[in-house]
C-alpha cells in the first residue's frame, strides 16, 4: 500500500461502521516501538441530559472536517512524544450502541499515548465541524455544547 494512502486512512470520516481491530493493527503496524496504544472509542448511547434517545445523525463541513482532523494529528505528532495517531468519525445514521468515533495513539510509553490521546478528543470536540442531533420522544434535538 503506497504511504500517501496508507495516510489517508489514518484520518476519515465515514459513513460507514469500523472494526475497532483493524484501526488498532493499524497504527500498530506502523512502527515496531510501539510499546503502548491507547485507545478512545466513542459510542451513542440512549440518554442525553435526562433524555432517551433512540438514535442519533451526525452531519459534517465535508472536506474541512477532514482538514481539522488532520490537523490534530499531525499537532498531536509534534506535540507529544507519541508515534502515531489514528482518527475516524462517523457520519449520518446512528443507532444506538454503535460506534461513533475513534482515536489510537500510538507511542513507546503509555503515559505519553495517554496525554495525546485524550488532547485528540477534546480538540476535535472543540474545532471539528461535525454536528450532531439526536431523536428523542420529543423530536430531534441538536446538540450545541462538547462535554
Amino acid at each position: 500500500m503506497a504511504v500517501e494512502t496508507e495516510e489517508v486512512l489514518l484520518v476519515r470520516v465515514q459513513q460507514e461502521n469500523f472494526s475497532v481491530d483493524e484501526e488498532i493493527d493499524r497504527v500498530r503496524s506502523r512502527s515496531t516501538r510501539i510499546g503502548g496504544l491507547n485507545i478512545f472509542l466513542g459510542t451513542a448511547r440512549d440518554r442525553s441530559k435526562g433524555r432517551d434517545v433512540s438514535s442519533m445523525t451526525f452531519e459534517h463541513y465535508e472536506g474541512m472536517a477532514q482538514r481539522k482532523l488532520r490537523e490534530i494529528r499531525e499537532r498531536a505528532l509534534k506535540d507529544f512524544d507519541v508515534i502515531e495517531v489514528l482518527i475516524l468519525h462517523r457520519y449520518g445514521p446512528i443507532e444506538i450502541g454503535e460506534n461513533i468515533v475513534l482515536i489510537v495513539v500510538g507511542a513507546e510509553h503509555r503515559a505519553d499515548a495517554f496525554k495525546a490521546c485524550r488532547w485528540c478528543i477534546d480538540e476535535l470536540k472543540k474545532i471539528t465541524p461535525i454536528w450532531k442531533s439526536e431523536h428523542t420522544p420529543d423530536g430531534e434535538v441538536w446538540v450545541e455544547e462538547h462535554p
